[in-house]
């Protein structure tokens, strides 16, 4: 009797009962696996979220890192599950794996610098991954939608509060660490919360072009950041942001020649008069301050000194580079009589030739060759969203590319939106082949 009676209490407890309580709680802790598993488009924008509002402060200091390791174990996992092919697109995959090697087995040669691989991981490992993770997560419609409004959202974001800087409505600015003098560079700046004025300016850039290629109803929400864009590029205060954003948007009413293009062109150059009527009838400060950026010597100056010791650098090492732990403290040795807080190349091509000497550059050539080839790959009868994107990845390359010229982009957020971007074309001709 008393075997029966355990037995029976056994058979309860692991029965299927809907009143179990156990196969509730079974199901509240497995309900995030499950979730993660069936979207991992939401995942991958959850991430780039995390990326794009990665706090400086050392208490949320591996937050991208934990979503970025969360977003690859449920891809990873959803892949196994189903039995997935890991995708390997060779013309991509082993140039970016190469520049990766390159940078791994260059720290791996000095000792434990945190910083030197928290750097290596936003310029090489992480846009690595998300490339391949992007072709897994986004290759239906449905998932690219889930990139669209995570693209529209950011893009009203960064104008907001870039907008709001330029008014001094500085209250209404979130996270408040963007308003830190003491973090980042800037300060005097709409530099978002990338804390870097050239970062916040090419992530608009991007953003504006990719919301106009990717949505499909949401027109209006898109014009409307169209009509007050200019105004968020105007307050990064950065020439090279300025330029490659006014010869943007006029390519870009030339690449996609439609009706929509051409409405926002029109609202692109009345925001422009807005802003000329803004600059005119506004206080002096705004006015004084843009004259003042527009004919700044000193930034010039010290950057050209930059390009000199970087290139005296390169030249003493062609071929090998220079060790991560020793460029830096050299290139300030050499930049003698400027006293700046921190010494960078400013430029991202030099800055593979002093790293990684004609090896380094080579390899980010062949990537860069390659990307511009999705361009034209697509597959026949392709239409839609991916046929959109497809039509302005050379001016979104290009965006990327000029502001490459001055400033080394290490900015983990901005090159994971071009990869990911990348992913999608690549999703796209797999699914259809």
């Amino acid at each position: 009797m008393g075997t029966l009676t355990t037995t029976s209490r056994a058979l309860d407890l692991t029965g299927d009962g809907d009143d179990n309580p156990l196969w509730h709680i079974a199901g509240l802790l497995l309900r995030p696996l499950h979730l993660g598993l069936a979207f991992p488009s939401i995942l991958y924008v959850a991430a780039m979220t995390v990326f794009l509002f990665r706090p400086p402060d050392l208490f949320s200091f591996y937050a991208d890192r934990i979503a970025f390791g969360i977003l690859v174990f449920f891809v990873a996992l959803r892949t196994m599950a189903l039995r997935d092919k890991i995708p390997f697109v060779a013309a991509l995959s082993l140039p970016m794996l190469g520049l990766t090697a390159l940078a791994v087995f260059r720290a791996l040669r000095e000792p434990f610098d945190a910083q030197a691989w928290s750097i290596i991981a936003s310029k090489f490992i992480v846009p690595f991954a998300l490339f391949h993770l992007a072709v897994l997560a986004f290759r239906g419609a449905s998932q690219r939608r889930h990139f669209e409004v995570f693209a529209i959202f950011a893009l009203a974001y960064l104008v907001f509060i870039a907008i709001a800087f330029l008014a001094n409505a500085h209250s209404l600015i979130f996270p408040r660490f963007i308003l830190d003098q003491n973090l980042g560079f800037h300060a005097d700046r709409a530099r978002g919360p990338f804390l870097q004025a050239v970062a916040n300016g090419v992530s608009l850039n991007i953003l504006g072009i990719l919301v106009v290629a990717l949505p499909q109803e949401r027109k209006t929400l898109v014009r409307l950041l169209w009509l007050v864009l200019p105004l968020a590029v105007l307050a990064t205060m950065t020439r090279a942001v300025w330029v490659s954003f006014a010869v943007s948007a006029i390519v870009l009413g030339f690449r996609l020649v439609e009706r929509r293009l051409q409405v926002v062109c029109t609202l692109l150059a009345v925001a422009g008069l807005l802003i000329g009527l803004a600059i005119g009838l506004g206080n002096n400060s705004l006015k004084t301050a843009l004259w003042d950026r527009t004919g700044e010597r000193g930034p010039v100056d010290a950057r050209l000194s930059v390009y000199d010791a970087g290139w005296a650098m390169f030249q003493e090492r062609p071929f090998t580079g220079w060790a991560a732990g020793g460029m830096y403290a050299e290139l300030a040795r050499r930049m003698d009589g400027f006293h700046l807080r921190t010494f960078y190349v400013h430029n991202t091509y030099l800055a593979l030739l002093v790293e990684f000497g004609v090896p380094g550059l080579a390899l980010y050539g062949i990537l860069f060759f390659n990307l511009f080839r999705l361009s034209g790959h697509g597959p026949p009868g392709e239409s839609g969203t991916v046929a959109s994107l497809r039509k302005v990845w050379p001016i979104l390359l290009s965006v990327y590319l000029f502001n490459a010229f001055f400033v080394d982009m290490a900015y983990q957020f901005v090159i994971g939106l071009m990869f990911t971007v990348a992913g999608m074309l690549c999703a796209s001709e797999e699914s259809v082949a």
